[in-house]
């Protein structure tokens, strides 16, 4: 009987043997291209934090209580919400209820993510702090699942890491600030919503649904205290979600074509 000693096969034959195949190729560039990603989104949006922060206490808050919100409530538009309200003379009710409602989209994020993502245990509550616009979108672009979950933790810890060291650089500076409005930072939450909305509007409902919100909110703030004004804007996105999506005059689906205009 002859017998074959995988031990004698030729270097090539070997390294051939042991190379990885492609499939797992392919996966493993994924993934480093999502942990890149990742950290250069977690890098840019944590500068956004020194914008917080500075708000934050020029409006009254302390060093301690701006750095609570930012390691515990942790998504950047409820914060510039509840420190916007709460700058503007608003109750801490109304800056809760802002935070809140602008929060619930992080909700719909983890529903999304949830059969890519650990549901239960230290990790799973980790998910839920980390479960953000940035960190759900590195994922939702990252293809396979190795790369989702890579993508996912390497934005969410970057960003969380970053956005609270400039938040802490940004609060010491707040606190040397008299008048907020003497420096611009009046205008700091709008400016940073702005910066954060701009990169999404991407279609015509999107555009449609950010103008009549702003156009609510106009013509709220003169008359509802500091904080709804927000509200009744958020209020616009709401309804529309309710609404029953449009539906085409040829039907619900649309058929694939292809370059000769014959069906698929």
């Amino acid at each position: 009987m002859n017998t074959h000693d995988p031990s004698d096969r030729s270097p090539a034959a070997r390294s051939a043997h042991e190379a990885p195949s492609p499939d797992a190729a392919s996966v493993s560039l994924a993934v480093s291209a999502a942990r890149r990603k990742g950290l250069s989104v977690g890098v840019a949006t944590g500068l956004y934090g020194i914008s917080f922060g500075a708000l934050a206490t020029a409006s009254g808050l302390d060093v301690w209580q701006a750095m609570v919100l930012s390691a515990i409530m942790f998504t950047g538009g409820s914060q510039f919400a509840f420190v916007g309200v709460i700058g503007g003379g608003g109750s801490a009710l109304g800056a809760a209820l802002a935070a809140v409602l602008l929060g619930i989209r992080n909700t719909l994020y983890g529903l999304v993510l949830a059969p890519t993502l650990p549901r239960g245990g230290a990790k799973g509550a980790a998910r839920s702090l980390l479960t953000i616009d940035e960190s759900a979108a590195v994922a939702a672009t990252a293809g396979p699942p190795a790369a989702k979950r890579a993508g996912f933790w390497a934005a969410g810890i970057a960003v969380y890491v970053f956005w609270n060291l400039f938040s802490l650089v940004g609060a010491l500076i707040g606190q040397s600030v008299g008048d907020p409005g003497a420096w611009g930072l009046d205008a700091a939450a709008a400016a940073a919503f702005l910066g954060l909305l701009w990169p999404r509007l991407v279609s015509k409902d999107v555009v449609a649904v950010a103008v009549a919100a702003a156009f609510i909110a106009l013509i709220a703030t003169p008359v509802l205290p500091a904080g709804l004004p927000v509200l009744a804007a958020a209020l616009v996105a709401v309804v529309v979600g309710l609404l029953p999506r449009r539906r085409r005059a040829d039907g619900d689906r649309v058929d694939a074509t292809d370059e000769d205009g014959e069906q698929a």
